[in-house]
């Protein structure tokens, strides 16, 4: 029988067919690779979110005379954590030196905010033009404050939010070994 008569009939000599299990092969360990560097990407993201922001879901307790939120500094050593405002989610950074909220203009926008007036504001970067607004609510675990003045901030990157005095003075504050307790008088 003919080589041509053989590949017409469907024989493959044993050098074809090392070629055609080399190139599954190949694919397999190709599929592998992704698949694995996919998965330690979205494990690795998780655990440098939980670095960043370990409030996600803010240990909270509540009775009838108080609610108490809970939150562990971050490995920098901030409070950030996971809230709402106008009942959609955000990450706040508690900042006590800032006079109120403070909320970056693209997040702002997404929140639908009113610009209020605007006014001169003095930040660590120098004096800024900032507009006033008021939140509906600002909520933080089971904490939940109504009509708070705020700020956007045009020059704010991101879409973190200082949580600044306007709301936090409204709350008694205890710092204890890395973390931070905020208690709301019911």
């Amino acid at each position: 029988m003919s080589d041509l008569d053989k590949r017409q009939q469907g024989y493959r000599s044993a050098y074809g067919r090392y070629l055609q299990t080399r190139k599954y092969g190949t694919g397999m360990i190709i599929l592998f690779w992704t698949f694995l560097i996919f998965l330690m990407v979205i494990i690795f993201s998780d655990v440098l979110e939980r670095q960043i922001n370990p409030n996600r879901r803010p240990e909270t307790s509540e009775n009838f005379a108080e609610s108490r939120v809970v939150l562990k500094e971050n490995r920098l050593g901030h409070f950030v954590a996971s809230g709402r405002i106008n009942d959609h989610a955000v990450n706040y950074i508690v900042d006590t030196g800032a006079t109120s909220v403070v909320v970056p203009w693209t997040l702002a926008e997404k929140l639908s905010l009113e610009l209020g007036v605007p006014i001169l504001a003095e930040t660590a970067n120098g004096v800024i033009r900032v507009y006033e607004t008021e939140l509906g609510t600002v909520e933080l675990g089971n904490i939940s404050v109504p009509n708070v003045r705020a700020n956007i901030n045009p020059h704010m990157q991101g879409d973190n939010v200082l949580l600044g005095m306007t709301f936090l003075g409204q709350l008694e504050l205890a710092l204890k070994e890395g973390e931070l307790t905020l208690i709301q008088q019911n």
